[in-house]
């Protein structure tokens, strides 16, 4: 399996927080990681988000063939989005489109079996493989990328 965690890109202020939408920089922050993700996934790559507004217009930056799930809303833990996902043990490439903590926090997890807090910027990704080695499963970082860094 293949996971990225994708935070959502930047957002204007405001409430219900559900319905805040994409600022212009996060517009361009969507589409810098998108079109990065377009040359390089395998078709057939399943999108889930947050079915925040953000969420799912980062998520469109993609695909409009997308998910949106309410286990993977504000406030999840990062089991709970582990699982959504279908981590470890799931057939192919998943998106899952999301928010901090519960990214960072399930970075840490797939990554060292213990839940830890780790920072996702706005817009970034970290891309996470689960592979069958000698003695089990192992979890593999493939990449973290921030959209400014292209």
């Amino acid at each position: 399996m293949d996971l990225i965690l994708w935070r959502h890109a930047e957002a204007e202020e405001g409430v219900p927080d559900e319905e805040r939408r994409l600022t212009p920089k996060g517009v361009k922050q969507a589409k810098r990681i998108a079109e990065w993700l377009e040359e390089r996934l395998p078709e057939g790559a399943v999108v889930l988000s947050s079915p925040a507004r953000r969420s799912r217009e980062t998520a469109r930056q993609f695909t409009k063939a997308f998910e949106a799930r309410e286990e993977l809303g504000v406030g999840t833990s990062a089991a709970s989005l582990l699982k959504a996902a279908g981590w470890p043990k799931r057939d192919g490439m998943v998106v899952v489109v999301g928010h901090q903590p519960t990214l960072g926090e399930a970075a840490a997890l797939a990554l060292t079996g213990q839940e830890a807090v780790w920072s996702l910027r706005k817009g970034a990704i970290v891309w996470i493989a689960s592979r069958d080695r000698e003695g089990g499963r192992r979890a593999l970082l493939i990449a973290a990328l921030s959209p400014d860094l292209l």
